[in-house]
């Protein structure tokens, strides 16, 4: 909205000019996304550019933000499966990307017992796999608000347990163009050390400048802990039992934001998963299965964010 009456400022005045660094400012004329307007009269020739900068949001209150749950899971019963209203699948195994070593089954290792989520990561030979395990994405995507995902994660070498969002369309390219949110990641070989990180086009891990926040959470492997973020159309931040670790702010590292920096304005969606090997290292001698046991998913929107 603020964006949208910058604009018709300048339709009205043709005087403003907004200025970016040099690496992020673009000059439109017939298919950009800025606009060149020159108006003439009989005297003079005035012309105004605009160039409109990602993650500029500013005209919120953060503390006066209306949250309201919008998505949740309680895992609300004995024993079954989890919703496929809610829940689907990623299958197959091929490493990933990360050289692990999982096959992701259509379901056989994700089961509600006792009134939890149940993700076992098993040692099993499926396809050309010897483990199997599951990931799970939420069916519904979102754009902005607080996610909170409360967890026992699993624990030893080979494990590499992870709460993520990716986005539902690769509006700016594939990975990592339209951006990865790392709400929490842990790798057995380090434990109770949990992971926060963003991945865009120019902030990733495959080039070494992803954006990464380290901390030390006791007991992850016996206590529930709640991981989350909060999500802002200029910021993200995580946080682990309502404490903030760390805020991506790409303001701090861009005067001018664009995709590069904050592919985070379209909706993503929510993965649970138990990758195992990769960064989670080689599993440990007498691995059989290890589980990350979630007792809630919980998504709240601001009705009042805009």
């Amino acid at each position: 909205m603020k964006k949208l009456l910058i604009f018709s400022t300048l339709l009205l005045s043709s005087i403003l000019v907004l200025a970016c660094d040099q690496a992020s400012t673009t000059s439109l004329t017939t298919s950009a996304t800025t606009t060149s307007v020159t108006t003439t009269t009989t005297e003079t020739t005035t012309t105004t550019t605009s160039s409109l900068c990602k993650a500029s949001y500013h005209d919120y209150d953060e503390e006066t933000l209306d949250y309201q749950l919008v998505f949740y899971d309680e895992f609300d019963k004995e024993s079954g499966t989890p919703s496929i209203l809610k829940w689907k699948y990623q299958v197959g195994d091929g490493g990933w990307g990360n050289d692990e070593l999982q096959y992701y089954t259509d379901g056989a290792n994700a089961s509600i017992i006792n009134y939890n989520l149940v993700i076992s990561a098993r040692k099993e030979t499926m396809g050309s796999s010897e483990y199997t395990s599951a990931r799970m994405n939420s069916v519904r995507s979102f754009q902005y608000g607080k996610i909170e995902v409360k967890a026992i994660l699993p624990q030893g070498s080979g494990t590499w347990p992870a709460i993520w969002m990716m986005p539902q369309s690769s509006v700016y390219g594939s990975w990592p163009n339209s951006g990865e949110i790392d709400i929490m990641e842990h790798v057995g070989t380090d434990m109770n050390r949990i992971h926060f990180s963003i991945h865009t086009e120019k902030y990733y891990f495959k080039i070494g400048t992803q954006k990464t926040y380290v901390t030390t959470i006791q007991s992850v492997a016996e206590m529930y802990h709640v991981y989350a973020i909060e999500w802002l159309p200029d910021k993200i931040k995580f946080m682990v039992d309502d404490h903030v670790y760390f805020t991506y702010d790409p303001n701090v590292y861009a005067s001018c934001p664009t995709s590069e920096e904050w592919p985070f304005d379209k909706p993503f969606y929510l993965i649970l998963n138990i990758a195992i090997g990769g960064w989670g290292g080689t599993p440990y001698e007498g691995f059989e299965e290890e589980t990350m046991t979630i007792d809630y998913v919980r998504v709240y929107q601001a009705t009042n964010l805009f």
